[in-house]
């Protein structure tokens, strides 16, 4: 049998380029190999969106739209809803048990989070974000998740979990192992912050050419460069650091270019807006393809499903049973 791999995202909104070289481009490579599951944590939404959950549902069709247009195969991969298996729920109470608050509380991914919105006081929800999490990779005895490198802390979280539970009870549990992407932190086009949707600072996978252009030309560069021939500081240009993701043949010249005062900031900006360009251009076109049959879009998502639960249901016969709570 094949070894599993358990990723996903909280369908908070559309993917973007970040998702993409951080954990989704792993997803695609690693499908063929792995036995793959794609989870949509529509739940796990809800902790910073609890107020929005009308807004779930075009988030769940958006976000499988993107894992199909990046190249995801629904006939490799499982694609599956998080709140359709109450499994998942009934593991991360197990879980939750015997997990501190203050382990919680030090998770340095959830710190970070809780400073960006401005919370005060964190949500029970959102403190435990990470105890679901850890339920969501091991319901399905995952063995490698492919993750941005802010979730590395959940993973290492999941980790200590799978420990005390094998140590209380048996050794029914995989301990995980993080996979990070080839750029595990992708710079937003303000050159202040990691692409993100929460600061309207990224480019979407399912942005039209006219999109990626707009975006890039307003992008932050050197604010030591004025005219073409200033001498440039490419190393903290987020401009240049997608010319070294997307670009990669071309950046050395970019940067010898850019730090003589050779290439302005303009021509940079379009020779990179058509590498993006390049390599969304077959990601439009498979999202047409599947966003013009949406029957077709569910029934893959009502197949995965279905085949996650039955991974569960076996699973959480394995977790009563080490926990003595096979009562008949």
């Amino acid at each position: 049998m094949k070894e599993r791999i358990l990723t996903g995202d909280r369908i908070t909104g559309k993917l973007h380029l970040g998702h993409y070289v951080g954990s989704l481009k792993n997803r695609v490579e690693l499908q063929t190999q792995y036995e793959t599951y794609l989870l949509l944590a529509d739940v796990q939404a809800l902790t910073t969106h609890f107020e929005q959950p009308d807004l779930i549902q075009e988030n769940l069709r958006q976000v499988a739209l993107d894992y199909l247009s990046a190249g995801i195969d629904p006939d490799q991969a499982t694609i599956f809803i998080q709140s359709l298996i109450p499994e998942i729920a009934e593991l991360t109470i197990y879980f939750s048990m015997f997990v501190t608050v203050n382990s919680l509380r030090h998770n340095p991914t959830i710190k970070a989070e809780a400073t960006e919105r401005g919370y005060q006081e964190m949500y029970y929800g959102f403190l435990g974000y990470p105890v679901s999490q850890a339920a969501d990779i091991t319901f399905c005895k995952a063995t490698l998740v492919p993750v941005g490198e802010d979730q590395v802390p959940h993973i290492e979280q999941t980790r200590k979990i799978v420990r005390r539970f094998n140590q209380l009870y048996k050794p029914v549990l995989v301990e995980p192992k993080p996979l990070v992407g080839d750029v595990p932190r992708l710079v937003g086009l303000d050159g202040n912050h990691k692409m993100s949707k929460s600061l309207g600072n990224a480019i979407y996978l399912d942005s039209t050419r006219e999109e990626v252009s707009e975006k890039i030309k307003k992008a932050t560069t050197d604010p030591a460069r004025i005219h073409k021939t200033d001498l440039g500081h490419p190393e903290i240009c987020p401009v240049y650091a997608y010319h070294k993701v997307f670009r990669k043949d071309g950046s050395d010249e970019i940067y010898e270019s850019c730090k003589k005062g050779q290439i302005g900031c303009m021509e940079c900006k379009r020779s990179i807006s058509q590498s993006v360009n390049d390599l969304l251009e077959p990601m439009r076109e498979r999202r047409s393809l599947y966003k013009n049959d949406p029957k077709k879009v569910g029934e893959m998502l009502m197949s995965g499903t279905e085949k996650a639960r039955q991974v569960a249901k076996e699973t959480m016969q394995e977790i009563r049973e080490a926990m003595s709570m096979n009562y008949f």
